[in-house]
């Protein structure tokens, strides 16, 4: 008799088993979509090694999920001819739950947003663990296709933080979960509640799903298919329903939001091969991650090759799921291979200009729902212009801002609309680069525009002055820094008053700033483009700007001090109070208060901000 093994959950286990059971109760029966998901994916790894190497496994036509119901022991039996397990297997696949992500999953658990508590249980690998929520006690089954005949596996526990595992005899490879259900849970001991929940989470899974049901009439028992077990990307788009459509989308995503749309599309010529692409309605919790795997699955005629096969895919468009079904490549594709494969390249181009469209269409059709996937993915989408050139142009229709005009920092402004609504003479887009909404919108760089009825399109994300740089024109309109005004704007802040005559009256101030700030600027000048503001800084129109440094030096990189220019405003009353003055020390400190000011509002921060505010301090109590 062979001796039982106990061991311990890892770390954080029996937290999140309590947690789990007690969260998720009002979402229950999502346990058998998990369990039959999980069978689903062990007869699909079986399928394809026995494809691809036939002389080690052994090669099935009746591949099959076998459903069994004990009444009388209120138990439920869940039956695979998949892979199967090895005793490390086990261990890894059902007793080490604390691996990457657990911490983040018990918090969301924690977290008041119960009603979205169950879409976590899939996309963190737990799905396993649902079957404790209905279960006092679970029975695993397993033997590996890998090992002799009759070798396998029993493991058991009660979900209470240990479980157990002992060798046992098993005919035939592949994976048997028993659940012993708790009293409270007799409604999943009827044969039409079970099916019920098959054809609601399960049905497009493409292989049978059959119930053991007794036969009256040939008093007998005897198995029924109740899912339809077909591919369902390979049937007709006629022949799917939204709700089909959505179901899979789940299945294959572990995700239990609806999709936001979805493409679907066989390709037939020189290569054949069908895709079906769906955009999700949220961000996985994980999508910034480095760890994160993204990509599309792939089948070569209807066989399951592999997961997130990111070759598929640029990585502006990580965020889509689906699969990719290949008639023309082999069954043995490794990812090196696939990573400079010219048939996987072409099916890409197909693949993200489908995709483009597929946005494109979703922006002009529902713009609702267009809105929902640029909150969600609008950043990542923002990566296209610098990664796709062939397809900038296209990208830049389904990018949006907020401008200066939207008077909010929702982005709903598209390129299209802004150039639609310029100014009379303007042929430039202007737009202005920030940490924040706030700070983009009250930069005293606007404050001519402002004046002149001018939009600007407000940018504040960290990836939008790099974006910037791969943006040179849109409709024959170049974009032009708002910092760094062109002749259009030059033309209208030239003051009635003759401007070069004020600048000699003002040259002894502004010879007296350069000697006092010395090196900490490049130049001082006269500028008529502020309005409320005393100074600003700005920078030469080709050298790098205030946000692309913050930008370099956030990735680690090395970052040249900027030296900037001094603008001064005439017309402001400090400005002019200044100028009069005559103590060397005196005017000393106003001097470096409107430099410090102007570095402020530029940087946002300042190398010792204690003496600025002593400065201020001091000027105050004069």
């Amino acid at each position: 008799m062979n001796t039982s093994k106990t061991y311990s959950f890892q770390s954080e286990s029996k937290e999140l088993l309590k947690l789990m059971i007690h969260s998720l109760y009002s979402n229950k029966e999502i346990f058998i979509r998990e369990l039959i998901s999980n069978a689903s994916d062990a007869i699909d790894k079986l399928r394809f090694l026995s494809i691809s190497e036939p002389k080690k496994y052994p090669i099935n036509t009746n591949y099959c999920i076998n459903i069994t119901i004990d009444k009388k022991l209120n138990k439920l039996t869940i039956s695979d001819n998949g892979i199967g397990m090895e005793e490390h297997e086990i261990i890894n696949n059902l007793g080490t739950i604390a691996k990457s992500g657990t911490k983040k999953f018990i918090q969301s658990l924690k977290s008041n947003n119960s009603s979205h508590q169950h879409e976590l249980i899939g996309q963190f690998g737990v799905g396993f663990y649902s079957s404790f929520i209905v279960s006092k006690k679970v029975l695993v089954q397993t033997r590996s296709a890998k090992l002799k005949i009759n070798e396998g596996f029993l493991w058991e526990s009660y979900g209470k933080g240990d479980y157990t595992i002992q060798k046992i005899e098993k005919k035939e490879f592949g994976t048997d979960i028993i659940l012993y259900f708790k009293k409270t849970e007799q409604e999943f001991i009827h044969h039409w509640k079970i099916q019920e929940l098959i054809n609601k989470y399960s049905d497009h899974i493409n292989v049978p799903i059959n119930i053991k049901k007794f036969n009256k009439k040939q008093n007998e028992y005897t198995w029924e298919q109740v899912n339809k077990a077909q591919a369902l990307w390979v049937l007709n788009k006629s022949e799917i329903s939204n709700q089909e459509y959505i179901n899979f989308y789940k299945h294959l995503t572990k995700d239990s939001q609806e999709p936001l749309t979805w493409t679907h599309n066989k390709v037939e010529g020189n290569q054949e091969y069908i895709i079906l692409l769906f955009i999700p309605s949220k961000t996985p919790w994980n999508i910034w991650s480095r760890e994160h795997k993204h990509g599309l699955k792939l089948y070569i005629n209807k066989v399951f090759i592999m997961e997130d096969t990111e070759q598929f895919l640029p990585n502006y468009l990580r965020f889509v799921k689906g699969l990719v079904d290949s008639n023309d490549l082999p069954l043995n594709i490794s990812r090196e291979i696939l990573q400079n494969n010219q048939i996987i390249q072409k099916i890409r181009q197909t693949i993200t200009k489908k995709l483009l469209n597929t946005l494109q269409n979703l922006f002009n059709n529902d713009i609702k729902k267009y809105y929902v996937f640029w909150q969600q993915f609008g950043t990542i989408l923002k990566e296209g212009p610098a990664e796709d050139p062939q397809n900038r142009q296209f990208i830049m229709n389904l990018l949006l801002f907020t401008s200066l005009k939207h008077n909010n920092s929702e982005q709903t402004l598209s390129l299209k609309k802004y150039t639609t609504n310029m100014a009379k003479g303007q042929n430039k887009i202007y737009y202005i680069t920030s940490d924040s909404y706030e700070s983009a919108k009250n930069s005293p760089h606007l404050e001519i525009f402002l004046k002149n009825d001018i939009d600007v399109l407000l940018l504040f994300e960290k990836i939008d002055e790099w974006m910037m740089n791969y943006l040179n024109e849109y409709e024959d309109k170049k974009f032009c820094p708002a910092n760094k005004p062109d002749d259009f704007i030059n033309k209208l802040i030239i003051p009635q008053i003759n401007e070069q005559n004020l600048q000699n009256k003002m040259q002894p101030f502004l010879e007296k700033i350069k000697k006092i700030l010395g090196n900490k600027i490049k130049d001082v000048r006269v500028t008529y483009k502020l309005v409320h503001t005393p100074s600003i800084l700005v920078t030469e129109a080709k050298e790098m700007s205030t946000q692309m440094a913050k930008l370099f030096s956030a990735a680690g990189q090395s970052v040249p001090s900027i030296k900037y220019i001094l603008e001064i405003n005439p017309e402001h009353a400090l400005i002019q109070k200044i100028s009069k003055i005559v103590e060397e020390k005196n005017i000393k400190d106003w001097i470096l208060l409107i430099f410090e000011q102007a570095l402020f509002v530029e940087k946002g921060t300042l190398d010792d901000p204690n003496q600025f505010i002593n400065r201020i301090n001091k000027l105050l109590s004069i």
